[in-house]
């Protein structure tokens, strides 16, 4: 399996030449979707879901689909008759030949006066990778390779740096990093990766890696 880093909390997988791509929200490439054979979104939050991004992609390829949670499939199902499917905690499913399983439910807390928005992460082909979206779920399984959320408004590098330590992956990339600054950069690599307890990675817009 290859892993791809796009922009933000994007990320493409490839294997046996078919492709899955996570997230392609906002904040990722205009083209982060094009060429996927299936998408998946964690959840609502336009950094992670753009309707946009996901026309491009079904568009480009007809055979395309979607898997998501409710709230977003509710958005886009009309626009993607028969392409666009319903997942949720506990769920398990085959999306471009990769096996998923689906774990979480909920938005990490933002503040308290913010409703708590809905929420899954993929755990993919038992388990070389596991991408939480925007909560610090643990799967309950073991990790090869965790997708890691950084720097986000709703987290701080204590509670990354503890998630590491209790998914215990073999390693974890960094993902939900636009907002963190290069001047910030080395501080969070030295600092999860001195306490983590894990292999601590980063890889820049559309760097790949074999896992």
């Amino acid at each position: 399996m290859k892993l791809i880093k796009m922009s933000h909390s994007c990320v493409r997988l490839e294997k046996d030449g078919r492709v899955l791509v996570l997230d392609p929200g906002g904040f990722s490439e205009e083209d982060a979707a094009v060429g996927a054979d299936a998408v998946l979104v964690t959840h609502e939050h336009p950094d992670h879901f753009d309707e946009g991004r996901l026309r491009t992609a079904m568009e480009a390829n007809p055979a395309a689909e979607i898997w998501t949670l409710k709230s977003v499939a509710d958005q886009i199902s009309a626009a993607f008759p028969g392409r666009v499917h319903t997942v949720g905690h506990g769920d398990t499913f085959t999306a471009a030949g990769f096996d998923v399983q689906v774990h979480g439910e909920l938005h990490a807390v933002i503040h308290p006066d913010i409703p708590r928005v809905t929420n899954v992460g993929y755990l993919v082909d038992g388990g070389k990778l596991f991408h939480p979206g925007d909560a610090l779920t643990v799967p309950g399984h073991p990790v090869e390779t965790l997708m890691l959320p950084v720097m986000a408004p709703w987290n701080k590098i204590a509670e990354v740096i503890d998630y590491v330590r209790e998914v215990r992956p073999e390693r974890a990339y960094d993902i939900h990093d636009a907002l963190l600054a290069d001047l910030a950069r080395p501080v969070y690599d030295r600092q999860i990766g001195a306490l983590g307890g894990s292999e601590h990675l980063r890889l820049a817009p559309g760097g790949a890696v074999e896992l």
